[in-house]
């Protein structure tokens, strides 16, 4: 073999060894990790010991069963990440320059940005045919780890969070404005503009109190002098707007929530005051490291679509 071989044989094993070790972390269990990697455990545990003779540190804490990794361990398995990632961008790169992109798009979404994801994802996928997308609903603590440890390429989620993000790259993609949804024949329906304050005193089906856009509405109901105490509560949009549409209950909703659901029959929207601020949801990707060149052919198709623009139609048809 010559040196050339030696070489790409020996980043081949490294590859591979780091594979194991974030898998270990991931898993927290040597067999789990092992079955993760489609290997056998005695070939992934041996992988991770000849990782440690060469660099010469411990990264494993081991007792009669995986008990985390030692601080060496920890700083290992951050570099780990980002090898990984920046090897996973050259071929996704080169394979683009060869035959188009291809590959999976990995993409995280708040729970109530979802409802927006797929005017992005399908011309994506008309664009590049050859690739898949994994499309997952996260909270805005998970995204921020997930993208620090590369586990995914992009996300949708507020980006003025009062969560810390992390070290993100922002694109701005719209601000989301309230709606009241409401029974037709209910006391708020023939209003031109609803009262934060009014709303409060409604039966209402909000989403669960751990959801930043609950939080959100939460403060804007307190701005009102106001404090919504809601009969159900949910994780799901979808959940919601199965409760809503029974007409025992009105509800805040985000108006980009209208491309996927519309207003159920027998109910109508009303434009509620505006609060001071509206959070703005955009697309952000990990701020170090090179960009993938999945999340850039989102952001290439981001910024050729005007997603204010459509959500405000939406709203004015409605409201109409």
């Amino acid at each position: 073999m010559d040196g050339t071989g030696v070489a790409g044989a020996f980043c081949g094993v490294l590859l591979r060894q780091l594979e194991y070790l974030v898998a270990l972390a991931r898993e927290r269990h040597f067999a789990r990790a092992a079955a993760a990697c489609h290997v056998s455990q005695p070939s992934l545990s041996a992988a991770i010991r000849k990782l440690e003779r060469e660099l010469d540190v411990p990264l494993v804490r081991r007792g009669r069963r995986f008990a985390g990794l030692t601080p060496e361990g920890e700083r290992v398995l951050l570099w780990a990440h980002r090898i990984l990632a920046d090897t996973d961008s050259l071929r996704q790169d080169l394979s683009r320059m060869r035959d188009g992109l291809s590959g999976t798009l990995r993409m995280g979404a708040i729970p109530t940005a979802l409802t927006a994801a797929s005017l992005l994802t399908t011309p994506f996928c008309e664009r590049n045919p050859h690739v898949r997308v994994l499309l997952t609903s996260l909270s805005s603590r998970e995204i921020a780890r997930r993208l620090t440890e590369f586990e995914i390429d992009m996300a949708m989620t507020y980006m003025d969070d009062e969560e810390d993000l992390g070290d993100v790259r922002a694109s701005p993609l719209y601000e989301e404005r309230y709606l009241l949804l409401t029974p037709s024949d209910g006391e708020l329906a023939g209003r031109r503009v609803a009262r934060w304050a009014e709303v409060a005193a409604l039966p209402l089906c909000l989403l669960a109190p751990e959801m930043r856009n609950r939080r959100i509405l939460d403060a804007n109901f307190r701005q009102a002098g106001a404090v919504a105490v809601p009969a159900i509560e949910t994780d799901t949009v979808s959940a919601l707007f199965a409760h809503v549409a029974t007409h025992r209950w009105s509800s805040v909703i985000a108006h980009a929530w209208l491309h996927m659901f519309g207003v159920p029959e027998g109910m109508r929207v009303v434009r509620l005051e505006r609060p001071a601020k509206e959070p703005r949801v955009g697309l952000i990707v990990a701020g170090t490291g090179p960009e993938s060149v999945m999340a850039r052919a989102v952001l290439d198709i981001a910024r050729d679509l005007d997603l204010r623009e459509v959500f405000d139609r939406l709203t004015r048809e409605h409201l109409a």
